[in-house]
């Protein structure tokens, strides 16, 4: 078993996080992640789209006026891992992004 470590715990809280729509890309984001369990996810996804919003705003600052200061839709999906493997995590979000590429050749 994977396992981290703090102090005093051993943990493994793996997460599936798909967000949806950013300003520039109308394409969604999965992301597999271990959070530590003093982290709730909430505040761990605050975190990433604020500061991903940020880098995004600072490499792209010509696109400043396509969002009005909301980068990321507001809202995403969690669910926890469980007992499935992170080899299957990664080929399923392997899978609908070839997916993905194979709808944007249709349109």
């Amino acid at each position: 078993m994977d396992e981290s470590s703090l102090s005093h715990t051993r943990w493994k809280c793996q997460y599936h996080i798909v967000f949806i729509e950013g300003a520039i890309c109308s394409d969604h984001v999965h992301l597999y992640v271990s959070i530590p369990p003093k982290i709730c996810v909430s505040d761990f996804m605050g975190y990433l789209k604020g500061k991903s919003a940020l880098m995004i705003h600072d490499k792209h600052p010509e696109m400043a006026n396509k969002w009005n200061r909301e980068f990321w839709a507001r809202g995403y999906y969690v669910a926890t891992v469980g007992n499935i493997t992170e080899e299957a995590i990664k080929r399923n979000i392997q899978e609908q992004q070839e997916e993905s590429k194979t709808e944007d050749t249709r349109r």
